[in-house]
């Protein structure tokens, strides 16, 4: 069965790679510019990892990531902010924080490891 990943940036260019390579290394993908229906993805998609932007237009990636941390439903779904601020990396392991943190430009080589080292944990 193949690992679903939620992928939420409001920037077409890197949400259309990000989903073409990820489809490519074998993963269920589906993908979102808007934050604001993210529960409904979640609830629809039942996604195993989130990989999602700081800043969703509007939105704030990091309470959307608060809530999904602070939900019993979603707690456990696992998280990677994607962001230019290299600020968040500190934040790791506080309650509500993801689980990782990839720096903006990216190297997908190591998107896909963090990734796969993510579900991996997952699955223990």
């Amino acid at each position: 069965m193949k690992n679903k990943i939620l992928i939420l940036d409001d920037d077409e260019d890197i949400l259309d790679i990000l989903s073409y390579l990820l489809k490519e290394d074998g993963y269920d993908i589906r993908g979102s510019s808007h934050g604001d229906n993210i529960w409904y993805a979640i609830k629809e998609f039942k996604p195993d990892l989130i990989l999602m932007d700081l800043m969703l237009a509007d939105l704030d990636g990091r309470s959307i990531c608060s809530a999904i941390k602070e939900n019993p439903a979603t707690q456990d779904t696992k998280v990677i902010m994607i962001s230019a601020r290299s600020d968040l990396r500190p934040k790791l392991g506080e309650p509500g924080s993801p689980d990782d943190f990839i720096a903006k430009p990216f190297d997908i080589d190591n998107v896909l490891k963090r990734i796969k080292k993510q579900l991996t944990n997952n699955n223990l």
